[in-house]
């Protein structure tokens, strides 16, 4: 590839490449230069930094997640209720497929998580956000009572934390877990509603 047709988005998918058969420890700059057939300066012109490149991949992985919780926040259409196990259903199923799909991957992004501060605290941010959006949309349609939406958000984010929080990934195969998943969700919208 001619570096002058590199772009940062082709370095992040390199990047992913590059992790998902070295991981996290073994990965190299080299490595993604390799993989492009570039120079490792070519790539550090688009990341000044190794630790640059590893946050913007996480961030890009993270985002995926976003995007996909996005679409329910602004284009459901079911009342707040039916919205909000959606959009924790789609959470939990989104991180479950991530972590049993490709489990080497997961694990290496469990581990650049860990490194990258700054991109999880802008994920979980944006994901509290889509939350409070909709606990905003259900007390404005009466579904909900919350006299301050970002808290309730933010407890249903944390109440929830055992189907999203990679540190419980073990669990998500249980055979329970679903039912599990269901009678939180269940008791959390109950609570909302009261």
């Amino acid at each position: 590839m001619a570096a002058e047709t590199l772009t940062a988005e082709r370095i992040l998918e390199a990047t992913e490449e590059v992790l998902r058969r070295y991981g996290p420890a073994k990965a190299t700059v080299v490595d993604v230069a390799r993989v492009l057939g570039v120079s490792h300066g070519t790539v550090y012109r688009h990341f000044r930094t190794k630790a640059a490149l590893r946050e913007a991949v996480t961030t890009r992985w993270l985002r995926r997640t976003e995007i996909i919780l996005e679409r329910i926040t602004d284009e459901g259409t079911g009342p707040g209720p039916e919205k909000l196990h959606e959009w924790l259903l789609a959470l939990f199923d989104t991180k479950r497929h991530k972590a049993g799909d490709d489990p080497e991957l997961f694990a290496t992004y469990s581990v650049l998580t860990g490194e990258s501060s700054s991109a999880v605290e802008a994920h979980l941010a944006e994901l509290t956000g889509q939350l409070t959006r909709i606990v905003e949309e259900g007390v404005r349609a009466g579904e909900f009572t919350a006299e301050d939406p970002a808290s309730a958000a933010g407890a249903v984010f944390a109440a929830t934390a055992r189907f999203h929080d990679p540190a419980y990934v073990g669990e998500w195969q249980k055979p329970t877990i679903d039912a599990e998943f269901t009678a939180v969700s269940d008791l959390l919208v109950r609570g909302l509603r009261a």
